[in-house]
């Protein structure tokens, strides 16, 4: 196959991806053209390379309609498990909003900004002045109940399949279970029902490359976001690389007649 990379560090491991740097798109125009598929196009770019030169893009396209916005995430998981979101506003920034909010959902709530990740702007808002400090910040209110946690299961999804999971412990005193805010891992005792949500949810929306992050209060689980382009730290710990199983999913693409031949994903069900 003829691999075209924007991103080095994401396409390691992919036998005989070729780079470019993201500001050379126009430039290499003839080169990308040709390629049987462009990897980790960066999101300004995905218009111009699907619409204007055909070319087939991995992580696909559902990945960044809606990856890149938490309000068309949540839309999305609307229609496809309602029952495993947690209850959500997406109300403009106005007084009568925040009196909803107050009575909807209570405090705490989440206040979360719909374009940020890895931790980045997560909010717990105690009380009205907390709501009103983020309501003056934001264009749109994101806002969210509480769920009563203290850590979450990060879910890896690739291809058709999951990869891998493990649990996010959040560090003492932390409001976060992000890796990058100091979140512990654990790989044991990963329910299979969990996994099976993330399988239904990311064939449904057409993923084929994301980290489902999710929550289980009394029993039921909740999906709070996922991430296209999610960390790779833990799957390192673990001694996963990500590489063969991108290749061999774009090969599948390829040739959906050939042999499956992925790599064996790491056991992670309980």
């Amino acid at each position: 196959m003829n691999l075209v990379s924007f991103n080095a560090y994401r396409s390691l491991g992919v036998p005989g991806v070729r780079y470019i740097k993201p500001e050379h798109l126009f430039r290499e125009q003839a080169l990308l053209r040709h390629a049987d598929w462009v990897l980790f196009p960066e999101t300004w770019q995905v218009n111009s390379l699907v619409y204007g030169l055909g070319a087939r893009v991995f992580p696909a396209l559902p990945g960044y309609h809606l990856g890149y916005d938490k309000i068309e995430m949540t839309r999305a998981f609307w229609t496809v498990c309602p029952a495993h979101v947690p209850e959500t506003l997406i109300l403009p920034p106005t007084e009568t909003s925040l009196e909803a909010a107050e009575e909807q959902l209570g405090y705490p709530m989440v206040g979360k900004q719909p374009r940020n990740a890895r931790g980045q702007g997560v909010f717990l808002l105690a009380d009205r002045q907390a709501l009103q400090a983020f309501a003056a910040r934001e264009d749109r209110l994101y806002l969210q109940e509480y769920l009563p946690i203290d850590r979450d299961l990060r879910v890896v999804w690739l291809g058709d399949r999951v990869i891998s999971a493990y649990w996010r412990h959040g560090a003492e005193g932390s409001f976060h279970n992000n890796v990058a805010q100091g979140g512990r891992i654990e790989f044991t005792d990963v329910p299979c029902a969990a996994l099976e949500l993330v399988e239904r949810i990311a064939t449904r929306l057409g993923l084929d490359h994301a980290g489902f992050d999710l929550a289980r209060v009394h029993g039921h689980w909740y999906v709070l976001e996922f991430n296209l382009l999610f960390g790779n730290e833990a799957l390192n710990q673990a001694g996963i690389r990500l590489g063969g199983f991108i290749h061999d999913w774009l090969r599948r693409q390829s040739d959906n007649d050939g042999p499956d031949n992925s790599p064996t994903p790491w056991p992670i069900a309980s």
